[in-house]
C-alpha cells in the first residue's frame, strides 16, 4: 500500500496499529505488543480506559472547543486548580499548551517576561545542560543539548537566530562523570558546582534561567541526579536572581513515583513543565505551571503573558488529562509505580545486571534506563555505525515488545541505552514479561551487530 503520509523515516514501513487494550497494542494483523515504554513514556494508563473515554465523549457532547481569547471552560479550570493544590508551594497558576515543546517554549519566554517586568532587561540568556531535551521547535532545541536532533539547524543557531543566548554546562551523568575515588554528594556539588562557573564567565546580570530535566530522559537514558545536586542548583539560582525551570515533561506526572519529580529532590523551582504523562495520550497537552509572585509580577505590570497559541487550554484536552489524573489518583496507582517500579529494577538487575555488554542499570519508579556497552570495563560504547539501538528497537518489535531504544547517549554521537515506561497498571506478571522480551531482544540485536561486525572484518581482510 502507497502511504501518503509524511512517516519518521520516509524509507521505512510501519506496522498498522487497530486497537489497544490495557498494556498491550494491536496491529491489523492481530500481532499483540506489550506496550513496554508508552510510546514516549506517554500512555501511563495504558489503552482503552473506561473512565478517560467516557470523560473524553462527554465532554464533545458538550463543547469540543472554545478560544480563549473568548471563554474560559471548566475543564481547564478545574485541571488548573487540581494541579496547583497538588504542586510544589508556591504555585498556584498554570497554562496549558498542545505538548511539551510547546511547554518549553511558554517556560523560556515567560521567564524572559518575569525578567524583564521585574526591570531586568539584560537578562537575555539561559543556561542549559549538555546531553538533554526540551523539545523540537526552535527555542527548545537551542536551549537542548540533543546533539542530532540539533545538527542540521546549527547554522541557523550560529547566524544568531537563537543560540546567541544559549550555552550549556555539563550534565549530571554519574556513570560517565564521577571519579572513582567521589562520593555521590561530592560529585553533585562538583556537577551543580559548574552552573555558578557559568553565570559568572557570561555575567551574573544577563542570565535569565537555568533549564534542566528533574531525571533526564530520552537523550541519555534516564539519569536521575546524584543527591543534592539540585538543592544546590537552586541556591545558586537564588544567588544570582537566576529562575529556575524544571522540564518534567517525560519523567513528571508519576513516573517516577511523585506526581512531580521535583518533590523527591526536596527543590522548588520557579517554572515546571509537564506534558505526555498529563494526558496518557488520549489528548495532546502540555502545562507550564508558575509560581505565583511570578504571575504576579506580570499582573502587575503589561497584566498579560506575551505568548499564546490556538489551542491553548483546549477543551477536551483538559477534560481528558483532568480525567487520566483523577484515576491515577482515585485508583492509588503511584503505589503501585512504586511497588512495579521496584519489581522491575530488581529482575533487570538479576537478568543483565551482569550481562557483558550492559554498562549501567538506572532509574526511579517506573522510569528506567539501561546503557548498553560494547566493554563492560572501559565503557567503551558500541561504534555508532553499528545502529545497534535501531537494531534493538526493530528485534523487539518483531518479538512483540514496544521499547524506546536510542543512540549518543555518551556524548550526543556515541553510546546506545533503551529506555522503559511502562504503564501506571501495570501488573507483576507483566512485567516479568517486559523482562522476558527484552533480554531475548537484546541478545538477538547484540549477537546481529557482533555477527556483521565480524562478517565485515572478514570481508576487508580479504580485500
Amino acid at each position: 500500500m502507497t502511504s501518503h503520509l509524511i512517516h519518521r523515516r520516509l524509507t521505512s514501513d510501519y506496522p498498522v496499529i487497530a486497537h489497544g487494550d490495557g498494556v498491550f497494542l494491536y496491529d491489523r494483523d492481530g500481532k499483540r505488543y506489550l506496550d513496554g515504554s508508552g510510546g514516549a513514556a506517554v500512555s501511563c494508563l495504558g489503552h482503552r480506559h473506561p473512565k478517560v473515554t467516557a470523560a473524553v465523549k462527554d465532554q464533545l457532547d458538550r463543547i469540543a472547543y472554545a478560544h480563549t481569547a473568548f471563554f474560559t471552560n471548566a475543564p481547564a479550570e478545574e485541571l488548573a486548580e487540581w494541579l496547583t493544590a497538588r504542586a510544589p508551594e508556591g504555585f498556584g497558576k498554570a497554562m496549558f499548551v498542545s505538548g511539551g515543546s510547546e511547554a518549553t517554549e511558554a517556560a523560556l519566554k515567560f521567564a524572559r517576561q518575569v525578567q524583564v517586568e521585574r526591570g531586568e532587561p539584560r537578562r537575555t540568556r539561559f543556561i542549559a545542560r549538555q546531553q538533554s531535551y526540551h523539545g523540537t521547535t526552535l527555542a527548545a532545541l537551542a536551549v537542548g543539548g540533543h546533539v542530532a536532533r540539533r545538527r542540521i539547524y546549527e547554522p541557523v543557531f550560529d547566524a544568531g537566530l537563537l543560540d546567541g543566548a544559549m550555552s550549556r554546562i555539563a550534565p549530571c551523568y554519574a556513570y560517565r562523570h564521577r571519579r572513582p575515588d567521589e562520593s555521590a554528594e561530592a560529585y553533585g556539588a562538583r556537577a551543580a558546582a559548574a552552573l555558578e562557573a557559568e553565570i559568572q564567565r557570561v555575567g551574573p546580570d544577563t542570565v535569565a534561567a537555568f533549564v534542566a530535566e528533574t531525571v533526564v530522559g530520552a537523550t541519555a537514558g534516564v539519569i536521575p541526579p546524584a543527591p543534592g545536586y539540585f538543592r544546590k542548583i537552586r541556591r545558586i539560582c537564588d544567588r544570582y536572581g537566576v529562575l529556575l525551570i524544571l522540564d518534567e515533561v517525560m519523567c513528571g506526572m508519576g513516573r517516577t513515583g511523585a506526581l512531580y519529580a521535583c518533590e523527591q529532590e526536596q527543590v522548588v523551582p520557579d517554572i515546571l513543565t509537564a506534558a505526555k504523562g498529563l494526558g496518557a495520550g488520549y489528548q495532546p497537552i502540555g502545562a507550564m505551571l508558575a509560581r505565583d509572585e511570578h504571575v504576579d509580577t506580570i499582573a502587575a505590570g503589561t497584566g498579560a503573558p506575551d505568548h499564546g497559541h490556538t489551542y491553548l487550554a483546549h477543551t477536551t484536552a483538559c477534560a481528558a488529562a483532568l480525567a487520566v489524573q483523577k484515576t491515577i489518583e482515585e485508583d492509588n496507582l503511584l503505589e503501585n509505580v512504586q511497588a512495579r517500579g521496584a519489581q522491575l529494577m530488581t529482575l533487570l538487575q538479576q537478568r543483565l545486571g551482569q550481562h557483558p555488554h550492559v554498562g549501567d542499570i538506572r532509574g526511579r519508579g517506573l522510569f528506567v534506563g539501561i546503557e548498553l556497552v560494547e566493554d563492560r570495563d572501559t565503557k567503551r560504547p558500541f561504534p555508532p555505525e553499528h545502529r545497534l539501538a535501531a537494531k534493538l528497537k526493530s528485534t523487539a518489535m518483531r518479538n512483540g515488545l514496544v521499547c524506546y531504544p536510542a543512540s549518543g547517549t555518551a556524548d550526543g554521537i556515541n553510546g546506545d541505552h533503551v529506555l522503559l515506561a511502562p504503564a501506571f497498571i501495570i501488573g507483576e506478571s507483566e512485567v516479568e514479561m517486559l523482562v522476558d522480551l527484552l533480554e531475548r531482544s537484546l541478545g538477538e540485536a547484540v549477537g546481529a551487530v557482533q555477527s556483521a561486525g565480524g562478517e565485515a572484518q572478514r570481508r576487508s581482510a580479504t580485500g
